[in-house]
């Protein structure tokens, strides 16, 4: 079997009008275009997109399956963003972003990551348990869409050795899991750059 080959990379302004389709896709426009962009010029702001090249038996095209986004605010990443193209989910796409997104968070000093998660979303759920999220509380009504109750997740202690060593597991852990499902990391096998 052929591996299609993931590409993961910041934000560029070209791909705003692709993200915002995504976003409107898997979350029901959770951020417009401009939104997008405030978080493209913010310091603070952490965001990537995953994309494959091309689609299995057509020719090359670059389209963007994934967007993960953390806010870095003092010493916590607060992710924002993490979505998956419905059909290339349950194939290890998200623990990639989310992964990256923790190594990143470890890189820039941060010791702690949260996010919100609607209470039904059980394939979330079991992804950010998988990483070592915890219920930290929940937020009544928070979706404003069908007043769904927010979990909050919270994952401490990304400074500690212990933590490293659980980055460098899960990475492989995924890597193999992409493999299993005919995708290939681009730089898959060596740790991503921040």
């Amino acid at each position: 079997m052929t591996l299609l080959e993931l590409r993961l990379k910041p934000l560029t302004d070209r791909q705003l009008n692709a993200v915002v389709k995504l976003d409107q896709l898997c979350l029901g426009g959770l951020w417009s275009q401009e939104g997008y962009r405030r978080e493209l010029n913010s310091p603070n702001s952490e965001l990537l997109v995953l994309s494959v090249l091309g689609n299995r038996g057509s020719p090359p095209k670059e389209r963007i399956v994934g967007i993960g986004c953390f806010w870095a605010i003092l010493e916590e990443a607060h992710i924002t963003i993490l979505a998956i193209h419905p059909d290339c989910q349950s194939q290890g796409l998200g623990q990639v972003l989310l992964w990256t997104l923790l190594q990143k968070a470890v890189r820039q000093k941060l010791d702690r990551a949260t996010l919100e998660v609607r209470a039904s979303n059980q394939a979330a759920l079991s992804l950010y348990q998988k990483f070592g999220f915890q219920v930290a509380g929940r937020r009544k009504k928070y979706y404003q869409n069908n007043n769904e109750d927010a979990l909050i997740l919270w994952r401490g202690g990304l400074q500690q050795k212990q933590f490293s060593q659980l980055l460098d597991r899960w990475q492989q852990q995924t890597n193999e899991k992409l493999a299993r499902c005919g995708w290939r990391l681009e730089n898959g096998d060596r740790k991503l750059k921040a």
